[in-house]
This record gives structure tokens, sequence and C-alpha cells, in this order.
């Protein structure tokens, strides 16, 4: 990526998405190369034109930003995402953070934010609302106590550890296979050594872990 940040822009408020473009187009660094009202657009114009970051809006109908991104990941789009959300909730910010999202703004401080969060995506730097400093801080803590009360997790290798987040959503062997381009046999060969590590005595206590530790994985 050189200099120039290329971006599409997706929310179903053309008021507000016509302001966005505004603030945005003050940088003369960043090129809005598409636009769309709804998340089956955002689909198509991210896959299209292949744009350095996308910010989207978390409701949308048609695909809501959840939706865009599992669907341009399957797709294994390179996108940088924003999301642009009126949530001010722990449990979104945590889904946004586990799935890859970069950018996680508030729609009211969106103008003041949207031009650094949108160079920081670019970057492969996260950026989160100053205003939500205090749930991630709380997923570093359970991150944290995680180490501690499950010593062996840092002994995981990456490719156990995201295996384990992936069961942690309850994916399947066979999907987890599809999704990291590896065999079902080397899925489960990783399943058996992830309970090995972490001491865990049969499938069901494995998925039990992953879903209750899923938010610290990620």
């Amino acid at each position: 990526m050189g200099t120039e940040i290329t971006l599409i822009i997706a929310d179903d408020h053309p008021v507000f998405r016509q302001g966005l473009r505004q603030v945005i187009e003050t940088d003369k660094q960043l090129q809005i190369i598409g636009e769309a009202a709804d998340g089956q657009a955002a689909i198509a114009q991210i896959l299209q034109t292949n744009p350095d970051v996308a910010v989207l809006d978390v409701d949308m109908p048609n695909s809501d930003g959840f939706e865009v991104v599992r669907a341009v990941r399957q797709k294994q789009s390179p996108v940088r995402i924003v999301f642009l959300t009126m949530h001010k909730d722990e449990r979104f910010l945590n889904a946004a953070l586990d799935i890859g999202v970069k950018g996680y703004l508030l729609k009211d401080s969106a103008v003041t934010e949207i031009v650094a969060s949108i160079k920081a995506a670019a970057a492969g730097h996260d950026y989160v609302s100053p205003a939500l400093t205090s749930f991630l801080v709380n997923r570093s803590r359970r991150t944290a106590e995680l180490a501690r009360e499950k010593p062996a997790i840092g002994k995981l290798t990456p490719t156990e550890r995201r295996i384990l987040f992936l069961l942690g959503a309850y994916k399947t062997s066979k999907e987890i296979a599809n999704e990291l381009f590896i065999s079902v046999r080397t899925v489960e060969r990783h399943r058996a050594n992830i309970c090995e590590k972490l001491d865990l005595h049969g499938s069901h206590a494995l998925i039990k872990f992953a879903t209750e530790h899923r938010s610290e994985l990620g």
C-alpha cells in the first residue's frame, strides 16, 4: 500500500454517509472509491474494488457489519475493517475485536475520530473510541487472569490458539479446516494437543473452555 489509502463507506443513512464523506475528503491521503447503503452492497463493493479500508455501519439492512466481515473473509479479502456503531456495549466491542475488526468507532464521535481510525486501520493498528477505553482494560485484565489461571495457554502455538478461538465460536472441525486451509485430521490432531497442554479431558471440556474464554483468545 502506498501513501494513498483507498476506502469504501457503508451506512444506510445517506445524510450521515455524506457527512462522513465530507470529513474524510478533507484529508488528501484518503480516497473514497465506493459507497454502499446496505450490507450486501458493501460486500460487493469490497470484493469489486479491493479497498485498503472499509468503514461499515454495524446495523445495516441486508447483512449487518458482522455478516459483511464474515462474507469478505471467506473470500480471502485483506481489507481492514472499521466499525461505526451506536452500541456502547462491551459485548459488541469484544465480538468485533474477536473477528478481527481493526477500528470500533462510536457514531457520536465519528466526525472527530474517523480520519484517525482509518489511518490506524490502514497501518495495521487497532483503534477504539476513547470513550470505550475501560472495556479494553477489562479485556486485557481477563486475558492476564487467564494466563495466571492457565499458564499453559502460553505454550499453545499460534495455530492451536486460533483453533481454540474458533472452537469457542462453535465451529466444527470441518469448518475450522476449511477456514485455515488444513485437513480435518490436522485439526483433530491440534485439538488433541490443546487438550494435552491445557490438561483438558475430552471434547466437552475443550469446547466448554473455548466458549468461556473466547474473548481472551482473540
